[in-house]
């Protein structure tokens, strides 16, 4: 049994720093194909060729490019991702100061998404072909269809500026930026633990608007998967001979069927919640909303290569860490995967 367990480590082990190394040389290749010269961004188009040859025997660049390749993969899983040249700090340490408010934004609506797209997903699935499955469907289509960049402008325009139901962009109201102490960089965390609930209060107001957009894209996504997982599983032999044992429906429905669809609706979920910490970019840009997306929006506009490659990095572990946590939670709703 131990020696099983080990295995299985390996093997996860083994995956994921396959996986990681791809990422390494996908994103060292591509940084060595760009059109931009990191060094003449660093020393500028006018250094004379005395610093330009200095600046490429710092960066590294003098060597064979499979060497570049192993000092570059030395220096990431050291964490040196270089410094921004938009930001002249680490590019670690920005990394860090802003993925806490995509996390944010992205659990949040994630939330929203599974809470209610499972259960619209079971609802059209049960009620197929009828006027509800039509409706729950159609708002699932407007929802994956729409630009959310353009649905993040409509909602700012009909709640801020019209109705002035909720506040405008940013994570806070501008009098109480410089009020909290950066704890976890979770906005709604900080002013919780600082125990002051009017600025929490205000967190929470900032966050309404751009979580619910993101979890009405994910919602969008899990509720089809969730009716077309459910739909397969209502066809199958033993929901028949429950059905004809007087089983209730609801039981049927969320006991037995819901307990086969859950393994595979748990990688759509993941799936989802990894493109929202990734594909925010937009709603992070529209509503100013200082996280990883809106980081690499400023980047790539000031051409600071080394924090694309860093973002890059970055959501690319995120994704590993979110298929990995996935795999394991098979082991526990699916005994056959042991």
């Amino acid at each position: 049994m131990i020696a099983a367990h080990a295995k299985a480590t390996g093997k996860v082990v083994a995956s994921i720093a396959t996986t990681m190394l791809g990422l390494l040389l996908v994103t060292f290749v591509i940084s060595r194909f760009l059109p931009t010269d990191p060094v003449l961004a660093i020393v500028g188009d006018h250094a004379s060729a005395s610093t330009i040859a200095a600046a490429r025997v710092q960066l590294g660049l003098n060597h064979p490019i499979p060497i570049q390749f192993l000092l570059y993969i030395q220096h990431v899983l050291g964490g040196d991702f270089g410094m921004s040249l938009r930001t002249s700090h680490p590019v670690l340490e920005d990394l860090l100061h802003v993925f806490p408010a995509t996390l944010e934004l992205a659990t949040w609506g994630i939330v929203i998404g599974v809470v209610l797209g499972v259960p619209l997903g079971v609802w059209a699935a049960v009620r197929k072909d009828t006027l509800i499955d039509h409706a729950i469907r159609f708002v699932g289509l407007v929802g994956y269809s729409m630009p959310i960049f353009w649905l993040g402008i409509m909602g700012l325009l009909i709640f801020y500026a019209e109705l002035s139901w909720l506040p405008g962009p940013g994570r806070l109201d501008f009098g109480y930026e410089d009020l909290v102490t950066p704890i976890t960089g979770i906005m709604t965390v900080d002013t919780l633990l600082q125990g002051d609930y009017d600025m929490f209060w205000n967190a929470v107001s900032h966050l309404i608007l751009p979580a619910s957009l993101l979890g009405y894209f994910s919602l969008a996504y899990i509720s089809r998967m969730t009716r077309s997982l459910m739909l397969s599983q209502l066809r199958q032999e033993y929901v028949l001979t429950a059905r004809v044992k007087g089983v209730p429906e609801r039981r049927i429905v969320w006991k037995h069927a819901m307990g086969n669809v859950m393994v595979p609706l748990l990688t759509v979920i993941a799936l989802s919640y990894g493109n929202l910490l990734e594909g925010s970019v937009l709603t992070e840009t529209v509503f100013t909303w200082h996280g990883i997306g809106l980081y690499i929006t400023n980047a790539i506009f000031g051409q600071d290569l080394p924090a694309v490659m860093g973002g890059t990095i970055v959501i690319g572990l995120v994704y590993i860490i979110i298929n990995t946590l996935t795999d394991v939670a098979y082991r526990f709703l699916d005994p056959r995967a042991r």
